[in-house]
């Protein structure tokens, strides 16, 4: 699964996190999505009926997209979000029951971490991705300095504060993905609405990325 997903992310790194989404917005949200090139969506579970938008999503894009879930809690919301076809579970804690369940099961595991011994922590338990979370909290300094001492390639990605404007400091300072919340999406936003974000965020990240490559 982690082959398949660092394949697709390859594409767009950016994470559109649906918190608070309805299953009757469900398909409207996700295809607004994928028409501007969003690849992972993230249904979080104090959604309302999460289990039956992710089926919906699942449904509208199968294998097309990252399908992963968000706020996982328990082993429990684990099995469950395996049960309706979710492929990387996500939290905002790091609970090394949760992680050895996620790989288990085969899927991919990205817990919130906050600081150095939870970091290690986490990949000793077989963790696949580094939530850091709260970034806006934590900063891009945080990040840079524990980058440099955790193992080479590990893949990082802050979730919280990330916006427009901060997406630049992020990338310098070398994260593998990034968490888009109420920036990009909020529960009742208009479809419209929400193309015309995901068109920004998509532009800014090609014109940021070309600057670094040139």
């Amino acid at each position: 699964m982690l082959k398949i997903f660092k394949s697709k992310i390859k594409k767009n790194p950016l994470i559109a996190i649906l918190r608070g989404i309805e299953p009757a917005d469900a398909a409207t949200v996700s295809n607004a999505l994928v028409e501007n090139d969003f690849v992972f969506m993230e249904v979080t579970l104090n959604s309302p009926d999460w289990q039956e938008s992710l089926k919906i999503i699942k449904k509208c894009h199968g294998n097309n997209i990252i399908l992963g879930a968000g706020t996982v809690l328990s082993v429990d919301d684990v099995n469950k979000v395996h049960a309706v076809g979710g492929q990387v579970i996500i939290s905002p804690n790091m609970d090394i029951d949760v992680i050895k369940r996620t790989k288990e099961l085969g899927l991919v595991s990205a817990p919130g971490c906050a600081t150095p011994s939870e970091c290690f922590s986490a990949l000793k338990a077989g963790a696949d991705i580094l939530k850091i979370f709260p970034a806006e909290t934590l900063g891009v300094p945080f990040i840079k300095a524990i980058s440099a001492v955790l193992p080479a390639n590990t893949l990082i990605c802050p979730t919280g504060g990330v916006n427009l404007d901060t997406m630049g400091d992020f990338m310098d300072a070398g994260v593998y993905a990034m968490g888009l919340g109420s920036a990009l999406y909020k529960a009742g936003k208009k479809p419209s609405d929400l193309a015309a974000s995901a068109a920004e965020f998509v532009a800014k990240y090609h014109e940021l990325s070309r600057g670094r490559t040139n």
